[in-house]
């Protein structure tokens, strides 16, 4: 093991760009014989070549640039898709209103009747039904 540490010294390693295009890769790959299309693993090997490019590169500040560019395109996206993800969770216990004036959304309990809501953010009042 202390060869492989002292062969990966001073190179890039992994990062979020790298294991999102292994798994893109690994998918394609995987569906093309599920499919049995050739063609669609053509996609799936340069994603894997280039994966394995950027692990074992010394150029730090190109593959960090890289994957920044990487989070500020993918961070909004997980973070939409988390949120609804913890809405379809929480639909048993809460529920979801916007707030008229701001837009915020809020979320308040189930089951407690007519409840007076305030916004946190703009501090207007309204009734809702839980």
């Amino acid at each position: 093991m202390n060869w492989l540490r002292k062969w990966m010294y001073g190179r890039y390693g992994m990062d979020q760009l790298s294991i999102a295009l292994i798994i893109v890769s690994l998918c394609l790959s995987l569906l093309s014989s599920l499919l049995s299309l050739s063609l669609l693993s053509l996609f799936a090997y340069p994603g894997i070549m280039l994966a394995y490019f950027r692990i074992l590169s010394k150029n730090y500040s190109k593959r960090q640039k890289e994957n920044l560019y990487f989070l500020k395109f993918w961070t909004p996206l997980k973070t939409k898709y988390s949120k609804q993800l913890n809405r379809l969770k929480d639909m048993k216990t809460y529920r979801y209103y916007k707030c008229a004036a701001c837009g915020q959304t809020l979320r308040v309990p189930k089951g407690r009747g007519n409840i007076r809501i305030i916004c946190p953010k703009c501090k207007n009042e309204f009734s809702k039904r839980t």
